[in-house]
């Protein structure tokens, strides 16, 4: 049901989705056929969620009133295989369901990335390789990793780090591959080379998970490029999209895809992340600023 109060039912009947990553990890997810034409959006899903949690699954359905959606379990996630990198490698997963998406005759694809998925889908646009989107949305991402200021953020290192904490993610039904060797590149590091692709950024005023200086990180590092929309509540991720936000995300999705120019660009204030160079976040054990 739309915010409008009109529906779209009839379009949006999952199909099963079954592809593999250039690196081999089978991947599992789902395709819902829907208004928008030859414009489609794929989908990144936050940590511990997959397709079929009730929140990603009650924001593909809201999506899908708007466009056709793809998304799919990322590895270590719901059915599909492999171990979860927690942010590294998952970009091929979100690349394998744009790709799929483009084989399926959409001339355009926009990503949606939530949470961990933000993460990734900045990664994903400005990767060499990828099948490069034609618009972006980041919704509650972090702007660095290694990101403790918050309760929730330590209670997810704890999951990462400790033994007790992988067996209790196992639990949660996230299969955890091993720490990184590497510490790939912050988001805060390659948002600006998302340009000129169009960058949406969603920031809840009062997200448990990450401050508003994460938001406003990203927004100064993207040179003005960025779009950001603060949105009221505690919500984070899947969980805080209602079906009124999901309607606004895809219709600029759909815009800025299709135009490369949803609106006027607006330049964000100063930067809170402390300057260090690639080298020294990437260093392991690095707190990646």
């Amino acid at each position: 049901m739309r915010a409008d109060g009109t529906s779209s039912a009839a379009e949006v009947t999952p199909r099963a989705v079954d592809v593999a990553s250039s690196d081999g990890v089978r991947l599992s997810g789902i395709h819902l056929p829907g208004p928008g034409g030859d414009t489609a959006i794929a989908v990144c899903h936050g940590f511990t969620h997959h397709t079929r949690h009730p929140a990603t699954r009650s924001v593909l359905a809201a999506l899908s009133l708007d466009a056709p959606v793809v998304a799919v379990d990322m590895r270590g996630h719901g059915r599909s295989g492999g171990r979860s990198t927690v942010g590294d490698r998952e970009l091929l997963d979100l690349d394998a369901a744009v790709r799929w998406a483009r084989a399926a005759g959409y001339a355009r694809v926009a990503t949606v990335g939530f949470s961990l998925g933000a993460a990734v889908a900045l990664r994903h646009a400005t990767t060499p390789g990828t099948s490069r989107p034609d618009a972006v949305v980041a919704v509650s991402g972090p702007a660095r990793w290694y990101s403790r200021e918050t309760p929730a953020m330590r209670r997810v290192h704890w999951l990462l780090e400790q033994p007790h904490g992988r067996a209790v993610a196992r639990l949660l039904g996230v299969r955890l591959d091993s720490s990184w060797e590497v510490v790939p590149p912050s988001p805060v590091e390659v948002v600006a080379d998302v340009a000129p692709v169009p960058l949406l950024l969603v920031h809840f005023s009062g997200d448990r998970y990450f401050s508003a200086a994460h938001a406003q990180a990203l927004m100064a590092a993207s040179g003005g490029h960025a779009h950001l929309w603060t949105e009221p509540g505690t919500g984070h991720g899947e969980s805080g999209t209602g079906p009124e936000l999901a309607e606004r995300i895809a219709r600029w999705a759909l815009a800025a895809a299709r135009t490369g120019s949803p609106g006027e660009l607006t330049r964000g204030d100063g930067s809170t992340v402390e300057p260090r160079t690639p080298a020294e976040r990437r260093a392991r054990g690095s707190e990646v600023g």
